[in-house]
């Protein structure tokens, strides 16, 4: 009896001593997991949900809620302009009152399109329609969706007080087979202007936006390689005024520009003399010196004589 109970008390410490081991691997285990996942937290920062599309969308399409998808996102790392997906019982963001004032952006800020409310705002069915070419998995922002039933083109495309204006464009204007819509590009005007000798090549326009290439007005609708016959730009009515105006009595060219930050300021101007560094001299004219003289009669002779002048 002595023997089977001392037997059972054996037993009894060894699955103790089992238990207490397992119950400290695994407390080991979590504790790791744990700090892992904090690194991990701290490494990546705070997470949010974005929509995203979930397949290819063209430019022109609608957009349904059957085409997002929910996807996280780093905060620190999401892109301006993006729809995030609102909490659960958050009350959703009100769009932007038509009666505020508007900032004018500085000529060489990018304007980045800021959602004016949710992506598939309540109690309403129109859809939105895609501004540009989208792939699976790419999250849905501003500049690239309409507004609620507003159609994609060129109208979508401008910003308030802004004009489409088209411009015609040969092989020897500098861009034609290489721009797309959405690029940016310096205008130069060739012409013969009041006052000088010769063409001058001047500078009109830098860093402006083409809003389309002959039809095409999102990336990817235009062929590469193509030659363009017309480009399409977004211009104030002043800039409307000057490129009608320039296109009218001269010559333009285009070169494309790396991005829109990237505008000159001040006059670039170019005649024939400054290309070939020719350098006008002044011709002076001097003045004679003034002579003054009397006539004297010398019999039947005038002669006259050199005296000092007086004044």
């Amino acid at each position: 009896m002595r023997a089977v109970f001392a037997l059972v008390l054996v037993v009894g410490m060894a699955l103790a001593g089992v238990a207490v081991y397992m119950a400290q691997s695994y407390l080991g285990q979590t504790q790791a997991e744990l700090a892992r996942a904090t690194a991990l937290k701290e490494k990546t920062g705070k997470l949010v949900q974005v929509y995203a599309v979930n397949k290819s969308m063209t430019y022109g399409a609608p957009l349904t809620k059957d085409d997002v998808s929910v996807i996280y996102v780093q905060e620190k790392y999401l892109p301006a302009g993006a729809y995030k997906v609102p909490k659960e019982g958050a009350k959703p963001e009100e769009p932007v009152a038509a009666e505020e004032p508007e900032k004018k952006p500085a000529k060489d800020e990018v304007v980045i399109v800021t959602p004016t409310g949710p992506l598939f705002p309540e109690n309403d069915d129109k859809p939105r329609f895609i501004m540009r070419s989208m792939e699976p998995n790419e999250i849905i922002l501003a500049s690239r969706v309409t507004e609620p039933g507003q159609m994609a083109g060129l109208t979508g495309k401008l910003e308030k007080g802004m004009r489409a204006f088209q411009i015609k464009v040969a092989e020897a204007s500098g861009v034609a087979g290489f721009v797309q819509p959405d690029d940016h590009i310096d205008i130069y005007w060739t012409g013969v202007a009041s006052g000088m000798n010769g063409e001058v090549t001047r500078l009109i326009e830098s860093a402006i936006r083409i809003i389309a290439v002959d039809q095409a007005s999102g990336q990817g609708q235009s062929m590469a390689g193509a030659t363009a016959r017309t480009v399409t730009v977004a211009a104030t009515p002043e800039q409307v005024a000057r490129l009608a105006q320039a296109q009218a009595t001269g010559r333009l060219a285009m070169s494309l520009v790396a991005n829109a930050n990237d505008q000159v300021s001040g006059l670039v101007e170019v005649d024939g003399n400054s290309l070939l560094g020719i350098v006008q001299q002044e011709v002076v004219q001097v003045e004679a010196a003034e002579v003054c003289t009397i006539k004297t009669r010398k019999g039947a002779e005038e002669v006259a004589v050199e005296i000092p002048c007086t004044n």
